[in-house]
């Protein structure tokens, strides 16, 4: 007649299993490994086809590793268990690399448990196993599914890990594409698309961060194009900003530093990050208050009158040659009062109080100019050539440098 086996006593009623309970479990393997094959193919088909497959053999190999280790450590709970750790993890990248999560693994390993638990039940009848080992032995077992499930994790994670660092180099490689500033084949960026899923969109928006914030990858939307190791940070984001958008940005730049672009094509995502940049830099030199986020649009008028300095040095010099030879105290009140004129279009007294004399002095002044100028204040191009000329100048004067 069979004998009782009952738990070790060591004050807990789910105690190790008796190293003696391996002898019984070891000759039930064979069938097991059977059953549970049977039933995980019933319940997840995708494993049926695999079993069938070329990778059959490795696959049995595997869960019948796992079953032993377990019986082993039964018997000897320090057993080595380098091949079952090895098996796990490569269950786990297998289910990587076949585009599937880590639902179904885990599935299948808890359903062998549970057709393992129910063997174990039919032989304890036989040998009049205890409750509270039959307890112990559950609790054993599902402790041991939890191991090979973190084993295949590892492996899982391991793959996606290399997958994603592979996806977001081809990623950043389709970002420089678009910046890249020079025509580039349509089908080159159609090809790195298919690589990375991801859709060409129509518009874009650039966004330049200034290079010592950080970028919370993670927190970007998934359609955003990022390369956080540029000594110049940007994103690309599909589409206008958005509040949404808006939200994004604020959690992936959170120290600030950020300047948003236009929308524009996507065939002009260059110029978008140019303007942005150039905000930034318009920024550092005071010309431009700072804030966390500033966006291009606001800015459109100084961009353009300080986008070309050098230009801009040489319209200077022709639309203000009239006073070139004046001393430079009274050539900067009459550049001053003239700048003023052509701003606000006012009368001596308004003119005279933001300048901050008498009206007559301003009357004084206005004759002055127009003998200087002459026709250069009547004629609407060449008046709108000088105000140009002035406004960048109060500009690059507001920021105390040159901005070259």
């Amino acid at each position: 007649m069979p004998r009782l086996i009952q738990p070790l006593d060591t004050g807990d009623p789910l105690g190790p299993l008796p190293q003696e309970f391996a002898a019984i479990m070891r000759p039930e393997l064979p069938s097991l490994i059977k059953e549970i094959g049977m039933e995980v193919t019933r319940a997840y088909p995708e494993y049926a086809r695999l079993l069938n497959g070329p990778n059959g053999t490795s696959i049995r190999m595997g869960v019948e590793q796992s079953l032993s280790s377990f019986v082993d450590l039964v018997a000897e709970p320090s057993a080595p268990t380098v091949l079952r750790d090895d098996m796990c993890r490569r269950f786990g990248r297998f289910e990587a690399y076949e585009g599937r999560t880590m639902d179904a693994l885990q599935g299948a390993y808890r359903l062998g448990a549970r057709v393992a638990l129910r063997r174990a039940k039919k032989v304890g009848r036989s040998y009049n196993f205890s409750p509270a080992l039959m307890l112990s032995f559950a609790d054993a077992l599902f402790a041991y599914v939890d191991e090979l499930e973190s084993l295949s994790r590892e492996g899982f994670l391991e793959v996606q890990a290399q997958s994603d660092q592979q996806s977001e180099a081809v990623r950043r490689r389709l970002l420089h594409l678009i910046l890249s500033g020079r025509p580039v084949p349509r089908s080159a960026i159609a090809e790195l698309c298919e690589q990375t899923g991801w859709t060409l969109p129509e518009q874009v928006t650039l966004v330049a961060v200034r290079a010592p914030a950080g970028l919370d990858r993670i927190s970007a939307d998934h359609d955003v194009l990022i390369d956080p190791g540029d000594p110049q940070p940007h994103l690309l984001i599909p589409g206008p900003m958005d509040d949404a958008r808006s939200e994004m940005l604020g959690r992936t730049v959170p120290g600030g530093g950020a300047a948003i672009g236009l929308t524009v094509p996507t065939a002009l995502a260059a110029d978008s990050i140019r303007w942005a940049r150039r905000v930034l830099e318009l920024v550092d030199a005071g010309v431009i208050d700072d804030a966390p986020v500033i966006h291009c649009e606001d800015h459109l008028v100084t961009l353009w009158l300080l986008s070309d300095l050098a230009l801009l040095d040489q319209l200077a010099e022709r639309e203000l040659a009239a006073v070139a030879d004046i001393s430079a105290t009274r050539r900067e009140r009459l550049i001053e009062t003239l700048r003023i004129w052509l701003d606000t279009r006012g009368t001596a007294a308004q003119m005279g109080e933001l300048l901050d004399v008498h009206p007559q002095t301003v009357r004084y002044r206005m004759r002055s100019l127009e003998a200087i100028f002459g026709e250069q204040l009547t004629d609407p191009e060449s008046r709108f050539a000088t105000e140009a000329v002035l406004r960048a100048t109060q500009l690059r004067i507001r920021s105390g440098q040159s901005l070259n």
